[in-house]
């Protein structure tokens, strides 16, 4: 993980633009075409409300979780948590794929489980179904600690109203045999 040596924003001036949004500064004089095609897109508020985060998390670290860019790329990231004691979970690191967008933090970042989950809420493809994750539930005070940190709480604690994941009925309908098939995949995919 590299860390960066300049973390801080540019500075706004008498000169920066501001759109509608309060999180959406535009630097200069002049709007970019682009921004102009999608407001809210502005690769270097996303980049300093990134840094920001990542400098947060290496001052702070987070219990249960890290998080840090891949290679040079401030945009791609991954995260990784600690499977919840006393759960199917538990001794589990678990590694995630973070990807943030031009529009970030107006707008959620991308997450997927990379290690296999066996869980109510994840895809076997590593897709999360958590509302914060959506468009309608995210909000732009939510940063990256805290929605790893809502992954961990959702391992013990799904939402198994889904009636097209299959894991769901199973959570539902027989739970030890839900819990020894979650077991099995943590020590298979996720320990060691």
């Amino acid at each position: 993980m590299k860390i960066f040596s300049c973390l801080s924003c540019p500075p706004f001036s008498s000169k920066t633009k501001l759109s509608s949004s309060p999180f959406h500064a535009i630097q200069g004089n002049l709007e970019r075409e682009s921004d102009k095609a999608d407001g809210r897109k502005n690769p270097e508020l996303a980049k300093c409300r990134i840094e920001q985060e990542l400098k947060h998390g290496l001052k702070n670290p987070p219990f249960n979780c890290s998080f840090g860019p891949i290679g040079d790329n401030i945009f791609q990231w991954e995260g990784a948590i600690m499977g919840p004691s006393d759960t199917p979970f538990e001794d589990g690191i678990f590694l995630l794929s973070i990807n943030f967008t031009a529009d970030y933090p107006l707008v959620p970042p991308k997450i997927k489980f990379k290690t296999k989950v066996f869980h109510p809420n994840i895809t076997e493809d590593g897709t999360i179904y958590m509302d914060i994750l959506g468009p309608l539930y995210w909000a732009p005070a939510l940063t990256i600690e805290k929605v790893l940190l809502s992954i961990c709480s959702l391992l013990p604690d799904p939402n198994p109203e889904d009636p097209l994941n299959p894991v769901c009925k199973l959570y539902r309908t027989n739970r030890k045999a839900y819990n020894q098939k979650a077991r099995k995949w943590t020590k298979m995919y996720a320990m060691g």
